[in-house]
């Protein structure tokens, strides 16, 4: 029953660390979208982890982190559409349509 533990350790470990090396390279992006979804991707790989160990602290700090880059990839889509849409009015409005 021991060696069962220890190896679902690892498996938790694993994916915790997956999660961080995800934000880390997230931070190396230039493109704010892919960013946030590694962030988000990384975010659940650390939360599952923290809530292995049982760390409130780090449980409530993932969750925030997560709903944070969730909102900022949902605010940047949003932004990126209206750009899009601005675009094309403006050349409909060029050409006198």
């Amino acid at each position: 029953m021991l060696g069962k533990r220890k190896s679902n350790m690892e498996i938790y470990k694993i994916i915790g660390a997956v999660g961080l090396v995800l934000i880390s390279a997230g931070l190396t992006l230039k493109n704010r979208k892919a960013q946030n979804i590694f962030y988000i991707l990384g975010g659940i790989g650390l939360e599952i982890y923290s809530i292995y160990i049982g760390d409130i602290i780090f449980i409530i700090l993932q969750f925030l982190f997560i709903a944070t880059a969730t909102y900022d990839l949902i605010k940047t889509i949003r932004e990126s559409r209206t750009t899009l849409l601005n675009k094309v009015i403006r050349k409909i409005n060029e050409w006198g349509i």
